[in-house]
């Protein structure tokens, strides 16, 4: 990904293990895909008020092939 590219939130984990498993499931399938959070992973071991959220986040162009891939897999909190 260039440092200009728009990136847009795809899907949002309960927990660092679940998006680090959703995110190398992207990767695999060959959609780079970045990790985000505004708490620490081991400061917030789960969600609550969503302070244990990380958003996955991909390329516009990703989007609805990323989308595709993670309804598949039915992954949800």
């Amino acid at each position: 990904m260039s440092s200009n590219t728009k990136l847009v939130e795809v899907y949002r984990a309960c927990g660092e293990l679940e998006a680090l498993a959703v995110k190398a499931k992207l990767e695999s399938y060959g959609i780079p895909a970045v990790l985000s959070s505004h708490a620490a992973g081991s400061v917030h071991v789960f969600a609550v008020d969503g302070l244990g959220e990380v958003r996955i986040m991909v390329t516009q162009e990703d989007y609805h092939r990323a989308r595709d891939l993670i309804d598949a897999g039915e992954e949800q909190c």
